[in-house]
């Protein structure tokens, strides 16, 4: 057993379970931290994304209750009904966008120019959302959403196919800007990260099953197991957060993220290639 390699695979868990759910976009994160561990090959790659579904374990695990109740409920409850074909019409346009452009989009557009571009126009997004006098909710909780509400969110979900955007800051920002309330933006971004990772980290492992062996299994295990915990805490520790806090921190921090993705790629210390 390489010793050394879980080492490596432990510190990626840990890297993508915090940032997976905070608007700074895992993947970049992912990319420098592979980098500078060495850990960059086509098989950490496909690791990358396996170890999402460690993360939304957390999510569900945070979110047990509400998820439960709303299985239990969905022959005869409508509110439950609702909520869940709002999560399944949220879900639906990045499966299109992503089978049918995932990988132009990775051919063409994961480049230093490009992903440092998003991260810095996510910041100003995030700063002008933020920024706004007396933004008018129409959203408190996600029970209140209708499914044009949720298809709206499904689209703004796809900005996320971009490099350097951030799956959780399009969609928690999205929503705000759509009416949501801070709360109900976060709670449904969460919800709709349960599909969506967990089919992009089966559709990746589907697809890459040929180099993969029996003997990876421990390395694959150790980074979803760090990705748990990482983001089961992070999780519980963001719906504190928004109770009394904004987003404008996480926006300087896009900032000086995007300056060291254009360093480290002028300087090659990152190869910043298509996974």
């Amino acid at each position: 057993m390489d010793v050394v390699l879980l080492v490596k695979a432990a510190i990626m868990g840990i890297v993508e379970g915090l940032t997976e759910f905070l608007p700074i976009s895992s993947t970049g994160h992912l990319i420098l931290a592979g980098a500078l561990l060495g850990f960059d090959d086509e098989k950490a790659k496909v690791f990358d994304i396996a170890i999402q579904t460690g993360a939304i374990l957390a999510v569900i695990i945070v979110y047990w209750q509400k998820i439960r109740s709303t299985i239990a409920s969905l022959p005869s409850d409508r509110e439950a009904q609702r909520f869940a074909l709002n999560v399944a019409v949220a879900f639906f346009p990045a499966v299109v966008l992503g089978l049918l452009f995932g990988k132009a989009i990775q051919q063409n557009l994961f480049t230093p120019v490009v992903v440092a571009t998003t991260f810095i126009l996510g910041a100003f997004v995030i700063l002008w959302a933020e920024g706004r006098h007396h933004p008018k909710v129409r959203i408190q909780e996600v029970e209140e959403m209708r499914w044009t509400d949720a298809l709206k969110l499904g689209l703004v979900q796809c900005f996320a196919l971009i490099p350097g955007t951030s799956r959780s800051g399009a969609t928690i920002i999205g929503g705000m800007l759509l009416g949501l309330s801070r709360k109900a933006a976060t709670d449904f971004s969460f919800y709709l990260a349960i599909p969506t990772l967990i089919g992009a980290g089966g559709y990746s492992l589907y697809k890459e099953r040929g180099q993969l062996g029996m003997e990876d299994i421990p390395m694959f295990a150790v980074g979803l197991l760090f990705s748990f915990l990482s983001a089961w805490l992070c999780v519980r520790w963001l719906l504190r957060y928004i109770s009394t806090h904004d987003f404008k921190p996480f926006a300087w921090y896009r900032i000086a993220f995007g300056l060291i993705v254009l360093l480290t790629s002028w300087t090659g210390w990152v190869q910043w290639t298509p996974a």
